[in-house]
């Protein structure tokens, strides 16, 4: 029996014991180096050959990954590692670090307690960093630290022992602000990362070797006989001597919580069900006796076994053939016909599986990431997962040969279904299908996997930008009558101030129309720029946007207003300036006169009133379009900056800050996405290769006044409508 089968067979044991289980994410900037920690992490326990380590990605087994040398999916992988006497089941998430596929890192820090938050010694904490470490702390998730690719300090930017403990103190102390700055209120002190008590590593994980504080007192070694050994070029035997997977492994079991601990803190966070239920317990304890929980974090498509749904178990017991329920899929049921842990890219199976592991799950045709299961009809789901950045780049797609036809819309929707990030409108009209991502990258890869996995040929359209609609200042109140002329709304609509935009962003405002708290949501509006009277007439979120009604004592309105919210989120959706999605507005209804027979009062005339009053306030509030802005971060010498700011301004960009770091200029600036087509190939070209950039979403920003016509007239032409869009006085004519 070689290692790896003993190792599983171990893992099958240690499953049933939850305090000798950790669930933990890897997360770090893009090129940190997670993948081949990962990698070596699970070479060390025996699950994969040593020699491959680092060079085999094994966790990068999509093709896609090898190709391009980057994560994309986040993969999981269990093993067993011993520590004193005692034997613990790790299972680990790799994570993307490219900021186009953010959405994987939320979805795998829902699954998991703890993270090892990996940063490259030569770079330091970086704005991708940032991002990771704000997701982990948001889901209650333990932070640790892994400083990485410390022997390039040594051998190639020949620092000395102090100048590198400098540098790991400013990396520390970089950490521990932002752990302060976003960190939950009872941990912000607890969780700040220290050395001396062994929450921060420092090693090579491209050469296998890793230190802490506690270790080198175990293993009777200096910091200085270490650099000595890097200088010698004797990293093997150093790689003998202190093994990564050793040192790190013994982090995460001494330092990340297991799932008793974790779930009593983390479960208030992600679940906003009554804690005192059944299940609200049961998820809280951990009880592998309670009713079955368990929350999707991927799905992945295999060609063989279909959808396999991989998520974290809070409570109960899973079992082969137990038939369960997926929350908002009204009362179906859905059998579990097969139950694996995931190693890598196998699947082990078992028979069952208790509370606390993670479970890949066969049988949950309905899943999609983000869905709640559990054995009781009807549970409240869990927290809805915030993503820190938004779809901002469509193709348009189709099918190259008809016949294909049918199976695009199949293969679209399991595409949406294994990685929400990916938004697909289905145009059953037009035949045109669009498909939106978080960047070039994204949909690249998409596209990919649709030609090669799904085996459909298609064409595609070039890269379009999703824009956003708004206004400039208060309009209204405009009348918009009903096509009896029996029912009149009076709409007034101005911008939302931004502190609010915010909290519907990060998900403190919650969207729809059903409030569970109203009284403290109306305190949190009303400090945040409402007057009384608005944040107390809130009726609805949709978006980015506030419905409220501002009306006093009218008959009728209350058996109307299902159908008001219907006509606001139509606007919402397609607004009057270029049929895109509206942002950061509230639309006040201040008045209504309404037929007394409920007969005149239907949708048919409700919602063309009230849209048409909604669309005509806006067009008197002077619209305007909003474009999706990146942050580009470029690191260049100094002879080529130049051409770097050069290339900048031809895309509309605006540079916000130079820093000089050694010989090196850093460039911080904004650019349009409309600017960063082909932008990858240009920055090349003009530094001659010399340069290291990425970006993340940055928002949205007005399109400069003398280009807005040019732009709109172009996405109306492209949609299909008039290039004119239509003036106060059409809707007035209605």
């Amino acid at each position: 029996m070689g290692r790896k089968e003993d190792n599983i067979a171990k893992a099958m044991k240690l499953i049933e014991r939850p305090e000798r289980i950790r669930n933990m994410g890897i997360a770090a900037h893009i090129d940190h180096g997670k993948t081949t920690l990962s990698d070596n992490l699970i070479a060390g326990a025996g699950m994969m050959s040593e020699d491959l380590a680092g060079k085999q990605l094994m966790l990068d087994y999509d093709e896609q990954e090898q190709a391009r040398g980057i994560t994309i999916n986040a993969a999981t992988a269990s093993m067993v590692h011993t520590y004193g006497s005692d034997e613990y089941l790790i299972n680990l998430i790799d994570t993307p670090g490219h900021v186009d596929f953010g959405g994987d890192v939320t979805r795998a820090m829902r699954a998991v307690d703890g993270a090892i938050i990996v940063v490259d010694s030569v770079e330091g904490v970086m704005p991708q960093t940032e991002t990771v470490i704000r997701q982990a702390l948001k889901e209650k998730v333990k932070p640790i630290l892994f400083i990485n690719k410390v022997d390039r300090l040594i051998n190639e930017l020949k620092l000395n022992g102090d100048e590198m403990q400098k540098r790991f103190l400013k990396i520390i102390t970089d950490v521990n602000k932002l752990l302060a700055k976003y960190g939950p209120e009872e941990f912000k002190q607890s969780w700040q990362v220290n050395v001396q008590d062994g929450r921060v590593a420092f090693g090579s994980a491209y050469n296998n070797w890793a230190i802490s504080v506690p270790a080198m007192a175990k293993y009777k070694m200096s910091f200085k006989d270490i650099a000595e050994m890097v200088r010698e070029g004797k990293q093997k035997e150093l790689a003998k001597k202190v093994q990564l997977h050793d040192i790190i492994l013994e982090m995460v079991i001494k330092h990340l919580p297991n799932p008793l601990v974790a779930q009593k803190y983390r479960i208030p966070q992600i679940w906003k069900g009554d804690i005192n239920s059944e299940i609200g317990k049961a998820m809280s304890t951990c009880d592998h006796t309670g009713p079955v929980s368990m929350m999707v974090t991927k799905i992945i498509v295999d060609p063989h076994a279909g959808e396999i749904a991989v998520g974290r178990l809070f409570s109960g017991t899973l079992r082969k053939g137990s038939e369960l329920y997926i929350s908002g899929m009204s009362n179906n049921k859905y059998k579990v016909q097969l139950l694996s842990m995931m190693v890598g890219p196998d699947r082990i199976s078992v028979d069952e599986m208790a509370a606390g592991n993670i479970a890949a799950v066969v049988g949950l045709k309905a899943a999609i990431a983000g869905s709640t299961i559990s054995s009781i009809p009807n549970m409240d789901p869990f927290e809805p997962m915030v993503h820190y950045s938004e779809p901002v780049v469509t193709l348009a797609i189709e099918a190259k040969h008809t016949a294909d036809l049918p199976k695009l819309i199949e293969v679209l929707r399991s595409v949406s279904k294994a990685d929400p990030s990916i938004q697909i409108d289905i145009n059953q009209e037009t035949g045109e299908h669009l498909i939106s991502g978080m960047g070039e990258l994204h949909l690249e890869v998409t596209l990919y996997r649709i030609r090669n996995d799904y085996k459909v040929d298609v064409t595609t359209s070039d890269p379009l930008v999703v824009y956003r609609e708004t206004v400039d200042h208060k309009g209204g109140p405009f009348e918009g009558k009903s096509p009896n002329k029996h029912n009149r709304f009076y709409f007034e609509v101005e911008p939302l101030p931004d502190a609010i935009v915010d909290l519907i962003k990060d998900g403190t405002i919650p969207q729809g129309a059903k409030f569970k708290d109203k009284k403290a949501l109306m305190e949190l509006l009303e400090k945040n720029g409402l007057t009384r009277e608005e944040s107390r007439g809130l009726v609805a979120v949709d978006g980015d946007n506030l419905l409220l009604d501002v009306t006093k004592g009218i008959q009728y309105l209350d058996e109307t207003m299902e159908l008001l919210i219907e006509a606001f989120g139509e606007v919402m959706a397609k607004g009057p300036l270029a049929s895109e999605k509206v942002y950061g507005i509230k639309a006040r209804l201040v008045d209504a006169k309404l037929h007394e027979d409920s007969i005149h009062r239907g949708p048919a005339q409700v919602i063309p009133a009230g849209r048409n009053s909604i669309y005509g306030a806006m067009t008197q509030a002077k619209r305007i379009l909003l474009e999706p802005v990146q942050r580009v971060y470029i690191s260049v010498p100094q002879e080529v900056m130049g051409s770097v700011t050069n290339e900048i301004q031809q895309r509309r960009g605006v540079v916000d800050e130079m820093t000089q770091e050694g010989d090196e200029i850093v460039i911080v600036a904004k650019v349009p996405v409309a600017g960063m087509f082909g932008f990858a190939s240009a920055i090349r070209s003009a530094t001659g290769g010399k340069v290291l950039w990425n970006s993340e979403n940055h928002g949205y920003q007005r399109v400069p006044p003398e280009l807005q016509k040019d732009v709109v007239a172009k996405i109306r032409e492209r949609k299909g409508l008039k290039p004119e869009p239509y003036d106060e006085a059409y809707y007035a004519s209605l």
